[in-house]
């Protein structure tokens, strides 16, 4: 029998006890053992749970307790988490994650102690939920040299631009509904403003190149500013609207990553990805484009996956290999230098074209309602800077394509 023991107790505590519970012939199959919760950490008591008599409010029970081989941290934020995950990989316990923010913000650290101690650090469920993109890019994808990767990681933010531009709503509007729905947060910052993204671009960053990145320092943009117009514009040509997180490795080695609202293509698989659902679009040497694509939230799915890393930490004989390093400023590529198609929308008229056709030589226009709108080739942050300067036109909005 193999005790584990779970940090925090709420919807994928939860839901990480059920599973176990209710698969429990399939795991012990698996394993050749039983799996046993022996204790639950929370501040909390819960008197009607049938898991109620295994809370501890006292992690030293857990961390004293040679019995206790994983520990299974799903409490949120950096603290005490990190400190907790630390102190089980330096007492040779593996630890399991489902914790975004922890792995993105001491990732690298906790790593070298589980490979210094012989134990794992696994957090498949931190990126995507229930979606298996971890292990694949950790295991199947460790041949290949990954170039790219395009990313819709954050359900919320997802659900409120399919919605908008399904409906013509507002963004205020669907906010509201997806807050009454369950989808958003009372306080959606982390969500809409791109920072859920952002922490996982970098943990998927990380695995692609070794290197980790800290989320608050990359080019980040939420969606908060987007209109109805905005949507119906890339409607019109072709496009849709999508939170994009996306990470490329220049030639010399040097690592790009970024938040930002993007114009997708009907070419690309992002563009059907709607509602909650998140898709993960990897671009490798050899392979070339693999999809990842499924429920990046929700209790049962990311329980799944917590429950899938629980039993590669318990497979005998298998060590932490995978290591990270902090970026320096050496890795970091010049995001003034990022190349890519945009799209821009001036106020203006059939008059106005030859300017803009001049500065900007656009692949398609639009001309409606007072306002000219332009998709272009690809162009450097710094061309764009120097086109706007030069352009006697008000912009409306700006957006990269993808």
């Amino acid at each position: 029998m193999i005790d584990i023991a779970l940090l925090g107790f709420g919807n994928i505590g939860g839901g990480t006890a059920e599973v176990i519970t209710e698969n429990r012939e399939l795991i012990e199959k698996q394993l050749g053992t039983a799996l046993n919760i022996k204790y639950i950490l929370d501040l909390r008591d819960f008197p009607e749970s049938p898991f109620g008599h295994l809370v501890v409010h006292r992690y030293d029970v857990i961390l004293n307790d040679p019995d206790v081989k994983i520990v299974v941290e799903m409490m949120g934020g950096s603290h005490p988490a990190y400190e907790y995950t630390k102190a089980a990989l330096l007492a040779g316990k593996s630890v399991v994650s489902s914790n975004k923010e922890c792995v993105a913000n001491f990732g690298a650290e906790l790593l070298a102690i589980a490979a210094e101690k012989g134990c794992r650090y696994l957090f498949e469920a931190s990126v995507g939920g229930g979606i298996p993109v971890i292990r694949p890019m950790m295991v199947d994808l460790a041949p290949v040299h990954i170039k790219s990767v395009s990313a819709i990681l954050n359900g919320t933010t997802n659900y409120i631009l399919t919605k908008m531009a399904n409906e013509g709503l507002a963004f205020a509007d669907v906010l509201a509904d997806a807050q009454k729905k369950g989808y958003a947060e009372a306080n959606p910052a982390a969500d809409v403003e791109g920072l859920d993204a952002a922490r996982k671009i970098v943990i998927l960053a990380a695995l692609a190149s070794g290197v980790i990145l800290n989320a608050d320092e990359i080019s980040r943009e939420g969606i908060t500013k987007i209109t109805d117009t905005d949507m119906k514009t890339a409607e019109s040509f072709g496009y849709t609207i999508k939170l994009i997180g996306r990470f490329e490795k220049a030639e010399d080695g040097k690592i790009l990553c970024m938040v930002s609202p993007r114009f997708v293509s009907k070419a690309n698989p992002l563009y059907t990805v709607s509602d909650v659902f998140n898709g993960i679009l990897v671009d490798s040497d050899m392979l070339g484009e693999v999809m990842f694509y499924g429920k990046g939230a929700g209790k049962l799915p990311t329980a799944g996956a917590v429950v899938s890393d629980i039993l590669d930490a318990a497979s005998p004989h298998r060590v932490s290999t995978m290591q990270w390093r902090l970026a320096n400023a050496d890795d970091i590529a010049d995001v003034e230098s990022y190349s890519c198609g945009r799209v821009f929308s001036f106020e203006g008229n059939e008059g106005d074209l030859d300017e803009i056709k001049r500065i900007f030589n656009p692949t398609s226009c639009l001309v409606e309602n007072g306002k000219i709108s332009i998709i272009t080739d690809a162009m450097t942050e710094r061309s764009v800077a120097d086109a706007l300067s030069i352009c006697s036109l008000k912009l409306i909005s700006k957006f990269r394509t993808l």
